[in-house]
């Protein structure tokens, strides 16, 4: 093969010699020149060995200069939009962007090979702006400058049609369009004044003021049109006001607190008011006696409160028990200790709880024990002295096994002190708290082991359809409770000034209002004195004994009796104990059995007023009265045993009283006594065997049979044929 040489302009090359490292390889371009020199390409690993060699020859080293070339714009490429020049940068997009610029714009290299019949031929290599390869025979090399090194500028050949290239990133130029076009179908989003209303209290729970006028007419905006929110902005307002008058209730302003706190609707809002109370006296301890009065006051007209708040403090007492969480327990006996002093609950829940406390002691069951008993000792040394000894014969007993902290035993001793100075600093009511008659308030038999329902769906807002209809009807509640104690004002206030005009006339006179007391303070310390005697006797004599040598006044006979009929009324179970009482005082005089008599009569036209449980307490004590004939049965010519003069618990009455004195007396005795002959007995029982109408001797016909005494009707049933059958005749 005939001699060639390499011409590189400005620089010649032997034929075994490769490239600078640094110039890069184009396969397809040696491929072309060896085919054409008839030689096969160099293989990659054999140009990579004489770049090596080339590198480390010995020859002296020669200088290669860079050349420098000017961008050349293609006409066919399509320029780029703004928006991809503004996206921020990312990986995929600059390898994205690479891989368009190498397809659109690159620098290549171009080999020119010119071959002549002489025995030499040279090839020579030039850099051209030309995306192909170019076989013409390259131009002659011009004369360079020294110091630069700029290759002359040559017309590109004519370029190829291309197609208009895509964006750089195509799935993310489709999502922006598709975005765009969101935006501008989308409509403009209404305003929610619910939302903003709501943002608006995250804002001012968080510190920032707003405007009250802001929210008022945001409010408006809801509740326009939309009764549940309508209700809900009540609820909260009723739940606000109500936690604002228990945070500012005190000793002085107690009497207008209360006063404020009927303007609430207690009724709908009576489990806000529970659990408002209850966290303010767990809070604020020495407030509580503020807060027993309070809920005394509200029990007098609202005594379903009164019973919710004890079941719902017995509640929180045993839950806190079984945790063994001491602040709770202390915080729940002493609330019950004064909610006991005012007889909202009765003392059957404090022996409950001293008696759990003190079976087995420990440091912590003992102190909970000592200071209920420090708030409750009063109270319970008044209503049940034996009780009260028993409490102290235990804790004595608990400091002689000496098993316990010097602490707590010391407590126990200052507890004895205590009682030992008559609870002079732990008196069961203050004097500026005592706004409560006894006769007005109303006691919650409620035990410790009772099943309780704290009615926890009372503490959030439910909706309710008639909700106009019912803050009517506590409107009327309201005018009733708060007019009542405006004209007693009133006429307290009258009096008042007529008393000191009359002191200031007549001296005398003076003397003689002071001496007549009207306010009913003598019955009061007179029920107190029958109930405490009742409580504290061991037997019905021994009771009877005591209660003959109470001094009573005149009239004030009514007052006995009916303390021993509620009293009765009031235990969980009957208890013969009672029906024994009345026995006994019937059969001493026949005062004391008109008297009993009176009282019967009274009761069965109001025992619509009581529970069940009282009713039935109330009729075995008749029944007792009335089989051990005590009381005459011509007192049954109240019983009118038809159905327009009877109601359901009138019906409960007679049922539970009948049925009691078959029991005692037996159905023969029974039927005997309704049968007597005696015209006097036959008009007192025509109102129970009615024979003037066939549909209430009908009547009273089914109600014996349903109660199981329907031998008492044997005559009344052929009356009611005999009557039948004439009717037929007549007809």
């Amino acid at each position: 093969m005939a001699d060639s040489t390499v011409i590189v302009p400005s620089l010649a090359i032997r034929p075994e010699r490769s490239d600078p490292p640094d110039v890069p390889k184009f396969p397809e371009v040696e491929r072309e020149a060896s085919t054409l020199n008839g030689s096969e390409p160099t293989p990659p690993r054999r140009r990579r060995q004489l770049s090596e060699d080339y590198a480390h020859s010995p020859s002296p080293p020669r200088i290669h200069r860079r050349r420098h070339y000017l961008p050349v714009e293609d006409p066919t490429r399509r320029k780029r939009s703004p928006e991809a020049d503004s996206r921020s940068p990312t990986p995929e997009r600059g390898r994205a962007l690479a891989r368009t610029r190498s397809r659109s714009v690159s620098y290549s290299r171009s080999r020119s090979v010119s071959y002549s019949r002489s025995p030499s031929y040279s090839r020579s290599r030039s850099r051209s702006y030309s995306p192909s390869i170019s076989r013409s025979a390259s131009p002659p090399p011009k004369r360079r400058r020294r110091g630069t090194y700029q290759a002359e500028s040559v017309s590109p050949p004519p370029a190829r049609r291309r197609r208009p290239l895509p964006d750089v990133d195509y799935q993310r130029a489709l999502e922006r369009e598709r975005q765009a076009a969101e935006r501008e179908e989308k409509e403009v989003k209404p305003f929610d004044p619910k939302a903003e209303y709501q943002r608006l209290l995250d804002l001012r729970s968080g510190g920032t003021y707003v405007p009250p006028a802001r929210l008022r007419a945001l409010q408006s905006q809801i509740v326009e049109g939309n009764p549940k929110e309508h209700q809900r902005l009540a609820w909260d307002n009723l739940k606000k006001g109500i936690n604002g008058l228990i945070n500012k209730v005190n000793k002085s302003n107690i009497r207008e607190i209360v006063q404020d706190i009927f303007k609430q609707n207690l009724i709908r809002g009576r489990g806000l008011f529970v659990r408002s109370i209850m966290r303010a006296q767990a809070a604020s301890l020495p407030f509580t006696p503020v807060y027993a009065a309070v809920a005394a006051i509200v029990n007098t007209k609202l005594p379903q409160i009164g019973e919710l708040l004890v079941a719902r403090l017995i509640i929180q007492f045993r839950k806190a028990y079984r945790r063994n969480d001491k602040p709770v327990c202390i915080s729940s006996t002493m609330f019950l200790a004064h909610v006991c002093n005012y007889q909202v609950a009765h003392e059957i829940v404090i022996l409950q709880i001293l008696h759990l406390l003190l079976e087995r002691p420990t440091d912590d069951s003992v102190e909970i024990a000592v200071g209920f008993m420090r708030e409750v000792g009063m109270f319970l040394a008044k209503a049940s002295a034996p009780a009260n000894n028993g409490v102290f014969e235990r804790f004595r007993a608990i400091l002689h096994e000496g098993q316990l902290e010097p602490r707590t035993q010391y407590m126990i001793e200052s507890l004895f002190l205590i009682r030992k100075n008559e609870y002079r600093d732990h008196p069961d009511i203050a004097e500026e708290l005592d706004l409560v008659e006894e006769e007005d308030q109303i006691t919650h038999m409620i035990g410790l082991d009772d099943e309780l329902n704290g009615e926890d769906i009372l503490n959030v807002f439910k909706f309710d359809s008639d909700y106009e209809e019912n803050e009517a009807k506590y409107k009327d509640i309201r005018e009733e409770i708060l007019g009542a104690e405006d004209d007693a004002g009133e006429i307290s206030d009258e009096s008042e000034v007529s008393s000191e005009d009359e002191g200031e006339d007549n001296p005398s006179e003076q003397k003689k209002m002071e001496i007549q007391d009207m306010t009913n303070r003598n019955l009061v310390n007179l029920r107190r004195t029958i109930y405490l005697t009742i409580r504290s006797s061991m037997d019905f004599e021994e009771c009877c004994h005591k209660l003959m040598r109470i001094n009573l006044a005149q009239g004030q006979e009514v007052e006995m009796v009916n303390m021993i009929i509620e009293c009765c009324s009031q235990e969980k179970i009957y208890s013969k104990f009672y029906g024994l009482i009345g026995e006994r005082f019937c059969k001493m005089n026949r005062f004391w059995k008109s008297t009993f008599a009176e009282a019967f009569k009274t009761y069965y036209d109001t025992i619509h007023r009581f529970e069940t449980n009282k009713i039935r307490n109330i009729a075995k004590f008749c029944a007792h009265l009335l089989a051990s004939d005590a009381l005459d049965w011509e007192v049954l010519d109240c019983v009118h045993l038809n159905e327009d003069e009877t109601t359901a618990s009138s019906r409960i009455f007679l049922k539970i009283l009948f049925q009691d004195m078959v029991e005692e007396t037996g159905i023969k005795t029974v039927v005997e006594r309704f049968n007597d002959p005696d015209r006097d007995k036959q008009a007192a029982f025509r109102g129970i065997l009615p024979r003037d109408n066939p549909s209430d001797t009908r009547f009273a016909i089914n109600f014996f049979t349903i109660i199981g005494l329907g031998a008492v009707t044997e005559d009344l049933r052929g009356y009611l044929q005999m009557a039948m059958e004439k009717a037929k005749e007549k007809i």
